[in-house]
């Protein structure tokens, strides 16, 4: 992993946190290994193409989806963030408007949703740039949007994380749920391109 921490560093914060929690009495070692590996076993961008699906069938959801993002996920079982609770913010692409989600001081992602970040989200490269200049960022990876297209950067952060609402291509009305959710990329749900 690239950026302001190094996996070494990242791994001793992680054997600092699991001593203090040990030595607090908190929980063991075992118990929390146990819970992020339980964790990161239902973590996908599976999760996140289900809810896009959802919202794209059902405008009930959309609307409660957009409005409160952290409610919407969690009637379909799902939670927002990491180890601890965080807020979901879903973004909505439209016609006019395109949504990318960065974290510029390391590398928030509502992992639950989209699965472990690839390695370009956390690097250092992306989250400096993609702040300055989006569209040249967006067309690095093949995401070219017309001129007039309003790009919006959200800053991920321990408190909020971020997911886009892709378009639903057009030509998929008839499609059921789960064929469409078959359509939807983990890139997508970042922003880093369209369907």
């Amino acid at each position: 992993m690239s950026g302001t921490h190094s996996d070494a560093a990242i791994s001793r914060q992680v054997r600092k946190l699991e001593a203090l929690l040990e030595e607090r009495g908190i929980v063991a070692g075992a118990a929390l290994d146990e819970a992020l590996d339980a964790f990161l076993a239902g973590s996908s961008p599976l999760n996140g193409a289900r809810i896009v699906a959802r919202a794209w069938t059902d405008p009930a959801f959309k609307e409660r989806l957009l409005a409160d993002g952290t409610s919407a996920v969690a009637e379909l079982g799902y939670a927002a963030g990491g180890v601890q609770p965080q807020r979901l913010r879903v973004v909505e692409n439209t016609a006019r408007t395109h949504n990318v989600v960065v974290c510029t001081l390391c590398s928030c992602y509502p992992v639950r949703l989209l699965g472990p970040s690839p390695s370009w989200y956390k690097s250092e490269a992306y989250r400096s740039r993609v702040v300055r200049e989006p569209r040249a960022v967006l067309a690095e990876f093949g995401c070219v949007l017309p001129a007039d297209t309003e790009i919006t950067v959200w800053d991920s952060s321990a408190e909020t994380r971020y997911m886009v609402l892709p378009r639903r291509p057009a030509g998929t009305e008839g499609l059921t749920e789960q064929a469409l959710t078959e359509l939807i990329t983990r890139n997508a749900l970042i922003g880093t391109a369209t369907l």
